[in-house]
């Protein structure tokens, strides 16, 4: 039989919280499919749910074909090597022990003499240079995620099951994922907000609090029927706003009609010449006639206006953010930045940048890349004032905002409100209140406590905070700005940084945010731009 799961009627809630699913019915074939939906609508819980880390409360979960499971952490102590992650610790001790010629006869019936080529074939495979024997504590967090792929791939399973395989990888180690996926011919299931990996699918599973909704096709091809979508939305939306016109105008004119039906009536009644009962009974008629009419014309008005709600929530869920923002003021060419042959680091004679120069000037928007460990973060920190240059000098000519991963800019015991205006103390409560509802946070949104937001409520906040103001600030830094976002959390971000006017430093892997935010030109940390002007 055919890989394939199927989900069936099935229901779950947290303990103590709503439910997530509710008679969830889905299909997944032998093929690769993005699972893709807002942060908190259960994406990483129906993970769980068919890899049996969670237990439906009610329904059914049938399974054919093998999985393999990538957590989004691979938790390690001092002494796990690669080995450990592919479970070939002891089937490798019995090839060392026949190596060394120690090996009794069990061993050397049961030695796999190929395992160990294997593994490092499946580590090369996902451009990872590290042997079985390399201690999982000496790799980064990207790298033991690459390894944790690696060790699918020696398995050989009918499923993947990735839980957002791409976070924190540098671009090496994205292009790895990507590129295995591309050649991936079983089934496979991705949790991942990287736009790039899910051109790789053959499926786009949408999740909502309203189910599940599969299109066929990769990202692009998802885009496109939802633009589609939106299109439809708003002809309905048309259509109801006319009927609601034509209702209006019947009932204008149905009115005046009664106002003269009823004025000639009248006019008959005075000059008495009909019998009274004839004149009572046509005023019966008339009235219930009236009554049965106006009856009507509320229930159509009522529908019209029910299919005009639902057309604008649809809209509103469909139709990308658009932000407007007020101009920050920076003139073209005026300095912003100037690093001249900066070296920095952490521990004396071991410098993590060396000889570093960089200028910035006017509205330039730069990215910061290069593979982990080459000094991005540390390039920032620089630029920041949080570390101090061993030599070289750091000139800062314009206001700088940051915001890094946790946006450590809000206090996150404020709510969004209060946080805004503890950053702009002198703006009223009307313009704080329309400033957030640009970035989404209308009504009681802007009341939300920062401490009890998402990952991606909260970046939208630092960005609704830092960004609304009467005046926002020339220079702006970005690290890491997509990690752990859905992605409309991230449309959001990019129509924010669309209207920015500002220079623009950002630290990401994420190409199809580089591109959509505009980026002019890219600094790699270990490299250096020719040596500034001496500094005055």
């Amino acid at each position: 039989m055919s890989a394939s799961i199927v989900v069936n009627d099935l229901a779950w809630a947290p303990p103590g919280g709503s439910p997530l699913f509710s008679s969830l019915n889905l299909t997944f074939g032998a093929e690769r499919t993005g699972l893709v939906g807002r942060n908190g609508v259960g994406k990483t819980s129906l993970l769980r749910l068919i890899d049996g880390r969670l237990t439906p409360q009610a329904g059914s979960l049938t399974i054919h074909g093998r999985l393999a499971v990538l957590r989004q952490t691979v938790q390690v102590d001092e002494q796990e090597t690669v080995a450990d992650l592919f479970e070939a610790r002891d089937a490798l001790a019995v090839l060392a022990r026949a190596e060394a010629g120690e090996a009794d006869a069990d061993d050397l019936a049961r030695a796999d003499w190929t395992l160990e080529a294997r593994i490092v074939s499946a580590l090369g495979r996902l451009s990872l240079d590290a042997t079985p024997e390399t201690r999982l504590a000496t790799l980064s967090g990207g790298q033991r995620t690459r390894a944790g792929l690696a060790a699918l791939l020696l398995a050989e399973p009918d499923w993947l099951i990735l839980d957002e395989p791409t976070n924190n990888l540098d671009r090496v180690g994205r292009q790895a994922v990507i590129d295995l996926l591309s050649g991936w011919r079983s089934g496979a299931i991705v949790v991942s907000h990287d736009r790039e990996l899910l051109e790789t699918m053959d499926a786009i599973v949408e999740l909502t609090t309203l189910g599940a909704t599969r299109y066929g096709g990769n990202w692009t091809a998802y885009r496109a029927r939802k633009a589609l979508e939106l299109e439809a939305v708003r002809r309905d939306l048309a259509d109801a706003d006319k009927r609601l016109t034509d209702l209006a105008r019947a009932a204008r004119q149905t009115a005046e009609r009664k106002a003269r039906s009823d004025k000639a009536g009248r006019a008959v009644a005075a000059r008495g010449d009909q019998p009274k009962i004839l004149l009572g009974m046509r005023k019966d008629r008339a009235e219930d006639t009236g009554g049965e009419q106006s009856r009507l014309a509320e229930r159509r008005r009522e529908q019209a206006e029910g299919a005009a709600a639902v057309a604008r929530e649809r809209i509103e869920v469909l139709q990308p953010l658009t932000v407007t923002l007020p101009p920050t003021g920076l003139p073209i060419g005026r300095e912003v930045l100037a690093l001249d042959r900066v070296t920095a680091g952490y521990v004396p004679g071991h410098p993590v940048l060396t000889d570093l120069s960089l200028h910035i000037a006017g509205p330039e928007r730069i990215a910061i890349t290069g593979p982990n460990g080459s000094g991005k973060t540390t390039l920032l920190s620089l630029i920041t004032g949080a570390l101090a240059p061993t030599s070289g000098r750091v000139r800062l000519s314009v206001p700088v905002a940051m915001l890094d991963q946790q946006v450590a800019i809000l206090d996150p015991a404020l709510s969004i409100r209060d946080n805004f205006r503890r950053l702009h103390p002198g703006i009223d409560e009307n313009a704080c209140r329309a400033a957030l509802a640009r970035f989404m946070f209308r009504a009681d949104a802007a009341l939300q406590i920062v401490g009890d937001l998402s990952g991606g409520q909260k970046l939208r906040a630092g960005f609704a905070c830092v960004l609304g103001g009467p005046r926002p600030p020339p220079f702006l830094i970005l690290d890491e700005p997509t990690n752990h976002l859905d992605i409309d959390s991230i449309e959001a971000v990019e129509a924010g940084l669309r209207a920015y006017d500002g220079a623009l430093l950002v630290v990401s892997h994420d190409e199809a945010f580089l591109a959509a935010v505009g980026i002019e030109r890219r600094i790699e940390p270990g490299s250096s731009e020719p040596p500034l002007a001496p500094m005055r």
